[in-house]
């Protein structure tokens, strides 16, 4: 659904990018919450991941083939202020990168693809986990059902810029009922990546699913000797805030198994299994072709980039150029991504460190004094 330059005016896409703006400075005061020191690696894998899969169309109908958003996975994955982040540097990737959605456009997709989409998940899906039983296959019926909504809100959301700023006279209502029907179809292919996704991480580390947490058991690692329960850390004395939790060295290690896995899996469905992709235009591309949306777009800025259409120039072999720019692409998202979270969850532990220190000298005087 990446929107290209030339299908929104510039005054909508100036707001649309304003929009984006606020919502990126309001998830990166939120991320501080939601990320630490084990989180904030994984959040750069889990943009890593949803880059990766994004590059696997996978066909819908004749004709028409759709792709993973990835606002609900993140959302549930490392928590919605994180995850609008997630996509926020996936969309710029592929923007910057591979000439895939506008850069004029990138405040519309942004609005659209990372905010709508992780906002409208993520809600729907803390509704759901309230009402259903407090069991680990809740969580992923209500992953499924939260990316199934998400992608026909974020076709939805997409008419409605359309409306404001199109820059074809189409018929609003053909517009919406096109967008939102091929939507829906996609939103299934997105429940599914999404549910299986979040119930294979579940399986093994549901104290790493933001979304998961407080609706699960205790942590348990199985050793040579039998099941191991990992007691919660023993309280500080300090401030809670003013220090990160101990981490033990069995949790470090499957947290480390846990993202190789991650990122073999991103690379491998990158470099490889993207080829054998739906050559089919997606959701987006087919309804702006069939109404003539698309009437008046606009070559891409970064139309010559050395990766441009996820092929790596110069390089002859198609499945090479293609798997080695989807190497590529996971490898520079993972570091963006890494790179901003990690910054984020280090500011975090200034702030906090910061705000305590008054409050310990505080005490340390009055115990001097009494």
């Amino acid at each position: 659904m990446h929107v290209p330059d030339g299908f929104i005016d510039a005054p909508v896409s100036l707001a649309a990018g304003a929009v984006a703006a606020a919502a990126v400075a309001v998830s990166l005061r939120g991320a501080r919450r939601e990320l630490d020191e084990k989180t904030a690696p994984l959040a750069g894998l889990v943009a890593a991941f949803v880059f990766a899969v994004q590059m696997l169309n996978f066909p819908v109908a004749a004709g028409t083939s759709g792709h993973l958003l990835g606002g609900a996975l993140a959302a549930i994955l490392v928590g919605p202020y994180t995850g609008v982040l997630c996509i926020s540097v996936v969309l710029l990737m592929q923007g910057v990168l591979f000439a895939d959605g506008g850069l004029t456009a990138l405040g519309v997709n942004i609005s659209d693809m990372a905010v709508v989409t992780t906002v409208v998940a993520y809600a729907l899906f803390r509704l759901l986990v309230k009402v259903l039983p407090r069991r680990r296959p809740s969580v992923t019926a209500a992953a499924f059902v939260a990316a199934l909504v998400s992608v026909p809100a974020a076709a939805g959301a997409f008419t409605l810029i359309y409306a404001l700023g199109g820059t074809t006279d189409v018929p609003l209502g053909k517009v919406f009922t096109a967008m939102v029907g091929v939507h829906v179809l996609i939103g299934i292919g997105e429940a599914v990546i999404t549910a299986l996704t979040v119930g294979a991480v579940i399986a093994v580390r549901p104290d790493l699913v933001h979304g998961a947490r407080g609706l699960t058991r205790p942590l348990e690692l199985r050793t040579a000797d039998g099941t191991t329960t990992v007691p919660p850390t023993a309280p500080d004395p300090a401030p809670a805030a003013a220090t990160a939790p101990a981490v033990s060295p069995a949790a470090a290690r499957s947290t480390r198994r846990l993202a190789a896995a991650g990122l073999v899996a991103a690379l491998a469905l990158a470099g490889f299994v993207s080829y054998y992709a739906s050559t089919s235009p997606d959701g987006l591309e087919k309804v702006a072709h069939d109404k003539g949306i698309d009437s008046k777009a606009e070559d891409h800025a970064a139309k010559g980039s050395p990766l441009a259409d996820y092929q790596v120039k110069d390089v002859a072999d198609e499945r090479i150029s293609g798997g080695l720019a989807g190497v590529i692409g996971v490898g520079a998202t993972l570091a963006v991504g890494t790179g901003v979270f990690v910054t984020v969850r280090r500011r975090r532990d200034r702030t906090t460190t910061t705000a305590a220190a008054p409050a310990a000298s505080a005490a340390s005087a009055e115990s001097g004094t009494g």
